[in-house]
């Protein structure tokens, strides 16, 4: 099986490279509000899928939950392992397939952590999943950007300069994705790399969801939990609870 862009972009040193300046105090922020939001009671058991290098993880244990980080990227759940503790722990896991560690009381999935593979059916299997590590009545949170104003503010080509090294970056938007192309040179060697990023709406989301036995409860648009609106927030963050295979589900 050929190797798809993201494992291979986000398990290269060059992504955390670029991606340095994200924000942890913003992800402190949000979490903050979620775990308020949604009354998260200290003895919960969460599942951050696609956790990356664990802030959002490590900074939930920090708060006094349980969390399980799982991510692709070996070399991100290699760095997040330092962290482990009694109750923190991070795999090596493919979102796409279950993961029955345990029954977890709420999953989050983070910073547009979604949306990378082929097709429809395959983001419907990956929610599927989720829902599989959720208890009855578990809650999904799913953090998304806002395709619409993506795309409208869409820049088609900047370079970025960091750590001596520049990254040309073009983005353009074929098939429904949002594709955005990483090309440099570091050490004399030339580098290239893709991300492509399903424009999911709103719509979209709400079909997927009823697919995959999820309902929405709330959604928002940005990480202070305002209201979501098409043409100016920022994010689309969800707010979902497993439902009883065979129950309707009303949104």
């Amino acid at each position: 099986m050929s190797e798809k862009w993201f494992q291979n972009w986000f398990n290269s040193p060059y992504y955390h490279i670029l991606y340095h300046h994200r924000n942890d105090k913003e992800a402190e922020f949000f979490m903050d509000n979620l775990c308020l939001h949604l009354n998260l009671h200290k003895n919960s058991r969460v599942l951050d899928i696609a956790c990356g290098k664990g802030r959002h993880a490590i900074y939930l244990n920090k708060n006094g939950y349980d969390v399980t980080g799982i991510d692709l990227s070996d070399s991100s759940i290699k760095f997040a392992l330092q962290f482990k503790n009694e109750k923190l722990d991070f795999y090596v896991h493919d979102m796409r397939y279950d993961f029955h560690l345990r029954d977890f009381n709420i999953a989050f999935n983070l910073f547009t952590s979604f949306g990378y593979f082929e097709t429809d059916k395959d983001h419907v299997d990956a929610l599927k999943s989720f829902s599989q590590s959720l208890e009855k009545d578990g809650i999904l949170v799913l953090d998304y950007f806002n395709s619409g104003k993506i795309i409208k503010q869409l820049v088609p080509q900047e370079v970025k300069h960091v750590n001596g090294i520049n990254f040309s970056i073009s983005k353009n938007v074929m098939d429904g994705k949002i594709i955005k192309t990483i090309i440099f040179k570091h050490k004399t060697k030339d580098y290239a790399f893709k991300e492509e990023v399903k424009a999911f709406t709103f719509t979209d989301f709400e079909l997927m969801f009823k697919k995959s036995g999820f309902k929405i409860l709330n959604h928002f648009g940005d990480y202070s939990l305002n209201p979501f609106d098409e043409g100016k927030s920022d994010r689309l963050i969800f707010i979902c609870q497993k439902v009883n295979i065979g129950t309707p589900n009303t949104i």
